[in-house]
């Protein structure tokens, strides 16, 4: 127990070191400020004692008090009173500068992370527990700010306090020398046994968001299949353990807060009980042990302020270990040095022996895949549910990487290209459409400075334009939150604008028309083929409208490429492919 109890400390003594290297010029200044504030604390105690020695005890001897005394008392009180606003004022405005910036840097580094690091590490980590990691955690790493440079300070005026006392009279400084390690002492024990319970209320902190989290983004499923009690009681019962966790947290902190703001007190009662005799021994005089006991009684917020740095440590502790494995993760995407080809129409794609397979998986989901794609062409990707279409559809836009063999842009190995090369080149729309709570213009342009008129020509191939035109704002329209106010259909129109108007020299379409009817498809289809500046296509595709109008199929299988052709070849050759293709064509005529 004492390591692991040394280890909390040092771990947290770390940590604040990690605080002041990062903002050292706002710590700096937020340090001689509480310096500031504790030194006129000290010299406003002894201000006391004079007045007591020099204004206070003549005055009560003579029956008369001195007027240009009492002047200067009061000059002098108010001036220390008036530095140590200064102090407090500096404190806090620095302090708070401090652990501002630091919340707002560490959210920039978890979020600039989140953006580097690749799609299969995100499907490994729930969306609430990235949430938690992001907000709470940060604030929660970095809360212990606030009071830091006032503790350190407090640091400083307990030395210099230390000081004064043994100057003054060794035996009162000996109460002294007792009472302020005590006060570390305690505050030690506080982090050790708050520790494991700070830890448990921050992950509960981040369960529980993940069920809030989840909860709201199924809330169409718990509607309509009638889940809200399961659910209810779900969030509730996990709702119940963070409560629970807190009340423990509430239960040490208030057996320790009172302890600590006793100690100072406990100090005071001590110097008076010892200064009595002190002073009738004639060892000390009235006006020092007043000074002494009055500053004694000043300590106790100061000594409080190490012990809020000290009590906040262990969540600041909890908070950062959640961050960190953020921050350490591998896996970004690493990018190479080639720039894109400067070509224009349509980008020449292939494939050679790529390979992939998602963690614990069986078998690899994609094997030995090879197949070229001319320029300008459209290629329709088929085969059974599980094939590994979807996964092929993100390798051609690099959402991951294969395990081994490449994916060439144009003869160029995705991973040999420069960031921001493979988006500037290929647009990507999946069949789950995303729409943000904005305008219909905000969907398509995403905040580029693309002309209403670009967006209006990527609607039209879209076959978006009419049903925009009947908005009651056209383009000004908002859409809701993840496109709420449109159909299905209307969403996946959108998306596929949102691509196009970048005009992207490869488009995946990873069945993303399978909401709209087919003679929609058909027109948009045939708006891709027939643009300005044709792109190379590749569609994830089911109907056998859609497939008919594809240059080549490309039958997968088991992750392997078993047939490529026409539509109608692979009829004929390929009985598997006939099978799905009629299967799914009479599913159309039953609906």
């Amino acid at each position: 127990m004492p390591r692991r109890r040394d280890a909390v400390v040092r771990r947290g003594m770390r940590h604040v070191g990690r605080a002041i290297a990062e903002q050292p010029g706002m710590f700096t200044l937020a340090f001689a400020a509480s310096v500031l504030y504790g030194g006129m604390t000290v010299a406003s105690a002894y201000v006391v004692g004079a007045v007591t020695d020099r204004v206070v005890l003549p005055a009560f001897a003579t029956g008369e008090p001195s007027v240009a005394g009492l002047t200067l008392a009061v000059a002098v009180v108010l001036g220390v009173a008036l530095l140590r606003i200064l102090g407090i004022l500096g404190r806090r405005l620095f302090a708070g500068i401090m652990g501002y910036r630091l919340q707002a840097d560490y959210r920039r580094r978890v979020t600039g992370q989140y953006l580097r690091l690749p799609l299969s590490w995100h499907q490994r980590h729930p969306t609430g527990q990235l949430l938690s990691n992001a907000n709470s955690d940060v604030e929660a790493a970095w809360f212990f700010v606030a009071p830091l440079p006032f503790a350190c300070g407090a640091v400083v005026m307990i030395g210099i306090t230390l000081a004064v006392l043994v100057a003054a009279d060794p035996w009162l400084a000996l109460i002294g020398l007792v009472v302020f390690p005590l006060v570390f002492v305690v505050n030690a024990v506080y982090s050790q046994v708050m520790a494991p319970r700070m830890q448990r209320a921050q992950q509960l902190r981040a369960e529980v968001s993940e069920i809030a989290h989840e909860s709201f983004d199924a809330a169409l499923v718990v509607k309509t299949l009638g889940r809200e009690d399961v659910e209810g009681r779900r969030f509730t019962a996990r709702a119940e353990d963070l409560r629970d966790a807190l009340v423990a947290v509430g239960r040490v902190r208030g057996l320790f807060d009172p302890l600590m703001e006793a100690l100072p007190t406990l100090g005071t009662l001590a110097v008076l009980l010892v200064g009595v005799g002190r002073v009738a021994e004639g060892a000390t005089g009235p006006g020092e042990l007043v000074s002494i006991a009055y500053l004694f009684t000043l300590l106790a917020l100061p000594i409080r302020a190490i012990g809020w740095v000290l009590a906040d440590l262990p969540r600041a502790l909890a908070g950062f270990d959640r961050v960190t494995p953020v921050l350490d993760a591998t896996g970004e995407t690493p990018h190479g040095s080639t720039a894109a080809a400067g070509r224009t129409g349509g980008a020449e794609l292939a494939l050679r022996g790529v390979e992939y397979g998602f963690d614990g998986a069986a078998r690899p989901t994609l094997s030995g895949v090879t197949f070229d794609v001319a320029a300008g062409s459209t290629v329709a990707v088929v085969g059974p549910t599980g094939s590994g279409k979807s996964t092929l559809a993100g390798l051609l836009v690099r959402l991951v990487d294969p395990a081994s063999g490449q994916v060439l842009l144009d003869e160029v190995d995705l991973r040999a290209l420069r960031e921001g090369e493979v988006s500037s080149q290929a647009a990507f729309v999946p069949q789950g459409t995303f729409l943000f709570d904005d305008t219909v213009r905000g969907n398509v342009t995403l905040g580029e400075g693309y002309s209403d008129e670009e967006v209006e020509a990527a609607l039209g191939v879209a076959a978006a334009d009419e049903f925009v035109r009947q908005l009651p704002e056209g383009l000004d329209t908002r859409v809701g939150e993840r496109g709420a106010t449109l159909s299905g259909g209307q969403r996946q129109r959108l998306a596929l604008a949102r691509a196009v108007v970048r005009r992207p020299r490869l488009l995946v379409l990873d069945d993303a028309t399978s909401a709209v009817d087919p003679a929609v498809e058909a027109r948009i289809l045939d708006a891709l083929r027939d643009a300005e500046q044709p792109s190379t296509v590749v569609v994830v595709a089911y109907r056998q409208a859609t497939i008919a109008l594809a240059d080549e199929v490309v039958w997968l299988e088991g992750g392997r490429v078993l047939a490529r052709g026409s539509h109608e070849q692979l009829l004929a050759e390929v009985p598997g492919y006939a099978a799905l293709v009629r299967a799914y064509a009479q599913t159309e005529v039953a609906a």
